[in-house]
């Protein structure tokens, strides 16, 4: 998911070239000009099963470097009503099921990839701010790799921030590692996951900050107007970003917001980029009443793990609580 190092305005221009070819080789439709219709259009069928792409993109140091800075600055006290995610790129609405299918390469070898992402209707106090809990599962082939608790609050300018995540990882259904980071501890630090007014030639900035496990990602604005197709439809108005970790140059992801949906699809660039994961969104969902508790007996179930796997960093949050 990590991705690295910043694309300069001449070298997007050959960005661009390599996502043109990352269309035709992995699945992913040519970039097409801007439009000014939101929303799906028509249903599309899926496109063709994603194969690795062999044009990496240019890139070279930002001429805005320089303007960036390591962590984001944070205002808290302009979280007024945070748990109301409705920025248009990354609306959070409880009860709302994504499904994602595609393919990623695991140890060498293209391997059938699905997330499952649920917005419950639990929240957290996560440095001082109250988020919305994002619970997401991701299987290889039918086998889960990992299951996350993740948590997002929206500021009063429309800006999305992640302020943490405890993930579960799996290896033949036994528990490896827990590399959870949550703001305010261990010197993590909040991030933005999306800007109220995403505009292209801007500075990266950080999606957020946890140093003790490694956790450094970055995103900058790579399109807006894009049109792409999926199984749940075509959008217009698609805002492109690309997310990359310093530490990982030449590897970049490439998420696709729709507006009023959130991620429809997810694609790759760069010569060093290993998973290559390509993501088509195949299924939405308004979940009942039943559902909904459902998954929140899984994610309860989970905290109670994730209080006794990271006693010194999870172990010190509040516990969830139900939205009213």
């Amino acid at each position: 998911m990590a991705v690295s190092r910043f694309v300069s305005a001449a070298a997007a221009l050959l960005l661009l070239g390599s996502v043109a070819a990352c269309s035709a080789d992995a699945g992913l439709p040519a970039t097409p000009s801007a439009t000014s219709v939101a929303g799906p259009v028509s249903p599309s069928p899926s496109s063709a099963a994603a194969t690795p792409v062999t044009t990496p993109p240019a890139t070279m140091p930002s001429p805005s470097a320089a303007t960036e800075t390591q962590t984001e600055t944070i205002d808290y006290g302009n979280f007024s009503n945070p748990t109301t995610v409705d920025n248009r790129w990354f609306p959070l609405r409880p009860g709302t099921k994504l499904v994602h299918k595609g393919a990623g390469n695991v140890d060498g070898v293209r391997t059938p990839h699905r997330v499952v992402m649920v917005v419950t209707d639990l929240t957290k106090v996560i440095d001082g701010i109250r988020a919305v809990l994002i619970y997401e599962l991701d299987y290889n082939e039918d086998d889960l790799v990992e299951a996350e608790l993740a948590y997002f609050a929206q500021d009063d300018d429309g800006n999305v921030w992640h302020f943490g995540q405890y993930p579960e990882v799996f290896e033949d259904e036994k528990l490896i590692e827990t590399p959870v980071w949550i703001a305010g501890q261990r010197d993590a630090k909040a991030g933005i996951t999306i800007k109220a007014e995403p505009l292209i030639g801007g500075p990266s900035y950080s999606q957020g900050w946890g140093p003790e496990v490694g956790w450094a990602d970055r995103a900058k604005v790579f399109e807006v107007g894009s049109r792409t197709c999926v199984p749940t439809g075509c959008y217009d108005n698609v805002l492109v970003t690309d997310e990359f970790n310093r530490a990982e140059p030449d590897a970049h992801q490439l998420k696709y917001y729709a507006p009023g949906i959130g991620v429809v699809r997810v694609g790759w660039a760069g010569a060093l980029e290993e998973e290559q994961e390509s993501l088509e969104l195949v299924e939405i969902t308004h979940l009942s009443a039943a559902d909904v508790a459902k998954f929140r007996a899984e994610v309860l179930a989970m905290e109670k793990r994730a209080y006794a796997n990271s006693k010194d960093v999870y172990g010190k949050t509040p516990p969830l609580e139900q939205r009213p």
